[in-house]
């Protein structure tokens, strides 16, 4: 495939690092002192004691996690479990650092519906107006499809932390065969959502970590999320364990390029946050702080229906309606790591949370039944209100 060429173009019209001085230079401002401008956290934790009565049963004795449930503008719970590094003897906080993985997607989708307020595109757009000359079975691709897993492109390329350039990202895409006609069938795919984190570059003329950082990190205030401009201590960050009880280090100790991880992971998945910055992110779609209420109404709306699932995807969400009213999760995961965030919409209540260790072979799962802890703290939280 000779499309090379104009795929270079992306990367000569977007240099790494575009916008990203001012961003710090605003954060390094309000916070005031260099351990401030470092992400140090805030050292309260909160618990809700009947939502820690409930993990006490729920939970198993061992894996490090972060739970944290909200109500509106009120966090009620944010605390840790467990150790974020076993070998220093850190213990999980309400403020540890954690890949949120795939719960990623969901920023990729709200930064193109804020490109879409100010008019710089439409996610009816094909992809070829932001990509260029494209094959001739992926021409009628849009973003839409892109958000909602439609566009029948593969799952991915290749290892999360393969080294894999934009340009090579965005060649594989193209070459790649598709798993059914763009529009017609629903097949989960992170390469979409790289390509979404690709095209929000070409309008905005920033990088990725960038747009997010000034569009919609800093005004919902959420200081310590992103892949580097957060610019943590080390310390904060969580160790992963693999199913076997082995440290597998933290998600910068893999390769990853500058700027953040490599094209296989970015804009679909990689973020670093905390359960606090989580529920800023929370507060600002209860509000209209970052996406108006038209946007928010695309982000949670049962786009498409997803199969062998009790629900539809929206961009960046699974929206279920229950009698409860509508709820919209997403969860995350690796080999050694798991997240799930859930909002439901009609209450305001929100639930993070998210294990350093998922999986340990012969005692516990964290995968099995993970929405039924969701539900259960919500169901507390429910209760207290």
């Amino acid at each position: 495939m000779k499309r090379l060429g104009s795929l270079m173009m992306l990367l000569v019209l977007v240099p790494a690092g575009v916008g990203c001085s001012d961003v710090r230079t605003a954060a390094d401002a309000r916070a005031g002192d260099g351990k401030a401008a470092r992400g140090a956290p805030d050292s309260s934790e909160r618990v809700d004691p009947a939502v820690d009565r409930f993990l006490d049963g729920a939970l198993p004795e061992g894996p490090g996690i972060t739970v944290a449930a909200a109500r509106g503008d009120e966090l009620g719970h944010c605390a840790g479990r467990g150790l974020a590094d076993r070998a220093a003897k850190t213990p999980a906080t309400c403020d540890t650092v954690y890949d949120v993985m795939s719960i990623t997607k969901q920023f990729t989708a709200a930064a193109v519906l804020k490109l879409e307020m100010a008019g710089e595109l439409r996610v009816t757009d094909r992809i070829d107006r932001y990509l260029g000359p494209v094959p001739e079975d992926k021409r009628g691709i849009t973003l839409h499809q892109l958000l909602t897993h439609t566009a029948g492109l593969p799952e991915g390329l290749g290892d999360d932390y393969e080294p894999v350039s934009r340009a090579e990202m965005l060649a594989g895409a193209m070459k790649a065969r598709l798993r059914s006609a763009p529009g017609k069938e629903f097949h989960y795919s992170n390469v979409g959502y790289s390509l979404l984190a690709a095209i929000v570059e070409k309008v905005s003329g920033q990088s990725y970590e960038c747009f997010l950082a000034e569009h919609l990190f800093r005004p919902a205030g959420m200081t310590r999320t992103g892949y580097v401009l957060p610019d943590w201590d080390r310390a904060q960050v969580a160790v992963e364990y693999d199913r076997h009880g082995r440290a597998q280090g933290r998600p910068m100790d893999h390769p990853w390029a500058p700027d953040g991880p490599y094209w296989n992971l970015r804009g679909n998945g990689g973020l670093l946050s905390t359960a606090r910055d989580m529920f800023r992110w929370h507060r600002a779609l209860t509000g209209d702080t970052v996406l108006s209420a038209a946007a928010k109404r695309k982000l949670f709306a049962p786009q498409v229906r997803v199969p062998e699932l009790d629900g539809s995807y929206g961009y960046g969400w699974v929206v279920v309606d229950t009698d409860d009213g509508r709820v919209a999760w997403h969860d995350g995961g690796n080999d050694w790591s798991l997240a799930t965030v859930a909002e439901y919409r009609r209450e305001r209540i929100m639930v993070f949370w998210v294990s350093n260790h998922a999986y340990q072979k012969g005692k516990w799962n964290l995968e099995d039944g993970q929405l039924e802890l969701s539900h259960g703290v919500a169901e507390r939280v429910r209760r207290s209100g």
